[in-house]
């Protein structure tokens, strides 16, 4: 099937979690035809027939070995065809999903990236529009466990720092033109944080559009994984530091 020259191409990477991605492609078979493809980039081996049988284009990536985070979608990123360039996580869930208002905001050339408002799974909406990462707000985040929104919520879209990297749109000229995620400094975590600093300092902006919204699963690894704790402290350490 043929991708519209005005199409968005949707980047998920799957640690053998078919049973979440499967409802998430259910969510965007929604979408009206020849609108957008899917990237699908398979990073542990696993069951595929779940990701078959779609009307949608999808493409299956399937790596050798276990990649980062910023390494899997920056591989998408060369295969994709759309204008712009989704990166979703596979515990997203999508309601319902207008492309024309999520893309909206990108009709100011210098926005580079644009994300929704994100829910948790009971409704409330979360802290993925924050202000930069400095030592003081790790502290608040890790430490003393106060995740309290940086934002307030707007009636138009609105420039922010930097986005969580769980559903982010990327101009696709901009995240060209910046390399796209530092895969060399960032394994997993905090590259999205990295990403928008990088794309706010060549005078591109990021929004948070709040026409549209998702629902977020919450699958936290980094709060009960030894190694993902791990992986968070060392990407924490090199934002910080520019190591």
């Amino acid at each position: 099937m043929s991708v519209s020259n005005h199409s968005l191409s949707f980047s998920i990477v799957s640690h053998g979690q078919a049973a979440l991605i499967a409802p998430l492609l259910g969510d965007l078979a929604r979408l009206p035809p020849n609108t957008f493809e899917v990237i699908l980039t398979i990073n542990l081996p696993e069951d595929e027939s779940p990701y078959f049988g779609y009307t949608f284009p999808i493409r299956i990536i399937r790596n050798s070995e276990p990649k980062g985070f910023g390494a899997n979608h920056n591989a998408a990123f060369t295969e994709a065809k759309g204008n712009y360039f989704a990166v979703v996580n596979p515990d997203i869930r999508i309601q319902y999903l207008d492309l024309h208002e999520l893309l909206m905001p990108f009709q100011n050339e210098n926005i580079a990236a644009v994300a929704p408002i994100v829910l948790s799974s009971e409704g409330k909406i979360e802290d993925s529009a924050r202000h930069f990462p400095t030592l003081q707000r790790f502290a608040k985040r890790v430490i003393l466990r106060k995740r309290v929104s940086d934002y307030k919520l707007q009636k138009v879209p609105f420039a922010v720092d930097w986005v969580a990297g769980m559903f982010v749109v990327f101009r696709t000229e901009a995240y060209r033109k910046i390399n796209g995620f530092d895969d060399h400094r960032f394994f997993m975590y905090l590259e999205d944080a990295d990403i928008c600093r990088r794309l706010h300092k060549n005078g591109w902006g990021v929004l948070v559009n709040p026409f549209v919204s998702v629902t977020h699963m919450a699958q936290r690894a980094s709060r009960r994984n030894l190694t993902h704790m791990r992986w968070h402290a060392v990407s924490a350490l090199r934002y910080l530091t520019g190591l």
